[in-house]
């Protein structure tokens, strides 16, 4: 019995649909803009649509479907800005008065559906039961509307999305060949730099997976592939370590406020004595529990005093160091986190555009099921996180330890790698940003963590029809690799 429809094109094709569907359909869906978009717009050619002239028309509560034409008159770093620039090109010949967010939308969706044809497919290496369950998992979690609302706006999430998968599908790739090309390591390094140079928290990332492209010498012997190998794992180190060398400061400034006075200072059983371990003054402590866009702090967040009392005195090092000696605090901020991070749903930002006549704030259930279970029934404490990620880890150890061909064993260190992108994706928002937009800062971590379920799931349908077809075989009737 064969397929008679492979499934890789079934499950892309329903992508595709479930897509159209979601973003292209009436009425607009996207994501309004938290303030993040400008330094994008900036540095793209794109401006804020004249028509939405207030501030109420541009910001949190409705979505903006037009924007338009400008000249480029910034230089924000980074990998966004290539799809943006595609799209840019894309809608400027369709018409050049105003851009369509959605031909955005169409270039991220495109990328999803090639991720999903691409897991899919080398899901079918191990078996149809497998290549199914991957498929049923990639549609209904990472099509869900609150992950791809993010295609229609001007966030970097979908890039950290779309190429996190897209680093499974060229890393599956990369296992399965029996003499690797080039092509394809050239293929995989390009993933893994779009996602580690999508936003400034990725960059630990990329320095970490150049690292782990090391482990890719061994599988040819020629100086082409070496080369290319040590080229890749250069050129990706050294973009992520500039990427985040060369952040704006006022980006690095909004960070180190929101770390300290919104996480390390928030709730503070005793803010003065963590001042001081800062090295602070104390006399910051009125400010602790704000964050950086607050217009009420009692010293104002950009203030002259600010600069010598504070930024001048603060960087993320020390933020790390007073972790280390207070590591009771950072669990307790990474439980909150953990509470809060199971919402993939942000209740600050609308969905709808204003001529739709949804009120502010009004969010689009339209194919939620994921994100609804999961708000619902997924247990939300840190010792759950740490217990699913120790669970998965063991069973990927146990899979490299059962392997008896390269490819198995490097299929159990790319879904190992996963667990990684996750865990760093959980701490770090927390380290970096204390617990300001903190739903949204998880967003990597969630698509990681919801990678890891899928591929858990494939792997134990895998399993219990592999015991099936055994005892079919010993029992005498025919097998057939289901």
């Amino acid at each position: 019995m064969r397929e008679r429809i492979k499934l890789e094109y079934a499950a892309a094709a329903a992508a595709i649909g479930i897509l159209i569907g979601l973003l292209f359909a009436s009425p607009f869906i996207g994501m309004a803009d938290s303030g993040d978009f400008l330094r994008v717009l900036m540095t793209t050619g794109l401006d804020y649509n004249p028509a939405a002239v207030s501030y109420e028309d541009r910001f949190f509560g409705w979505a903006n479907e037009v924007f338009a034409y400008e000249g480029i008159r910034g230089a924000y770093i980074t990998s966004q800005l290539i799809p943006v620039y595609i799209a840019r090109s894309i809608g400027w010949l369709y018409d050049q008065t105003l851009f369509n967010v959605r031909f955005l939308g169409a270039v991220y969706g495109a990328l999803l559906v090639s991720a999903v044809f691409l897991i899919v497919r080398s899901g079918r290496r191990y078996s149809l039961s497998a290549a199914a369950m991957l498929a049923a998992g990639l549609l209904f979690v990472f099509l869900d509307i609150r992950y791809v609302a993010y295609f229609n706006s001007f966030f970097a999430e979908p890039v950290s999305l779309v190429f996190l998968l897209l680093t499974v599908a060229s890393g599956l790739r990369l296992a399965h060949q029996d003499k690797p090309t080039t092509g394809a390591a050239l293929f995989f390094f390009a993933c893994v730099f779009m996602l580690a140079t999508a936003k400034l928290q990725n960059t630990p990332i990329g320095i970490v997976l150049a690292l782990y492209g090391l482990r890719l010498l061994p599988l040819r012997w020629d100086r082409a592939w070496k080369r290319c190998v040590l080229w890749g794992c250069s050129a990706l180190f050294l973009l992520s370590a500039l990427l985040y060398a060369f952040a704006p400061d006022g980006l690095k400034h909004i960070n180190l406020y929101q770390t300290v006075f919104f996480g390390i200072l928030n709730e503070s059983p005793d803010v003065k004595g963590d001042l001081r371990d800062l090295g602070l003054p104390e006399k910051l402590a009125v400010n602790a529990g704000t964050n950086f866009f607050q217009t009420d702090a009692a010293i104002p967040q950009e203030a002259p005093e600010m600069k010598a009392d504070f930024y001048d005195r603060m960087s993320h090092g020390k933020v790390m160091l007073f972790y280390v000696t207070h590591p009771q605090r950072l669990v307790g901020l990474l439980d909150r986190a953990a509470e809060r991070g199971v919402h993939l749903k942000i209740s600050y930002l609308g969905n709808y555009e204003k001529s739709e006549g949804k009120p502010a704030l009004a969010l689009s259930d339209r194919y939620s099921g994921w994100s609804r279970l999961k708000a619902e029934y997924m247990p939300r404490s840190l010792w759950f996180v740490a217990l699913f990620y120790l669970l998965y880890a063991a069973g990927c150890a146990a899979e490299w330890l059962r392997a008896r061909s390269r490819s198995g064993r490097m299929t159990a260190e790319l879904m190992l790698l996963v667990a990684f992108v996750g865990a760093f994706s959980f701490v770090i928002p927390v380290v970096g940003d204390g617990l300001a937009d903190i739903e949204k800062h998880l967003f990597l971590y969630n698509a990681a963590s919801d990678m890891m379920l899928v591929a858990a799931a494939a792997w134990l349908v895998h399993r219990i029809a592999g015991l099936l077809r055994s005892r079919r075989g010993r029992s005498g009737y025919g097998t057939y690799r289901f």
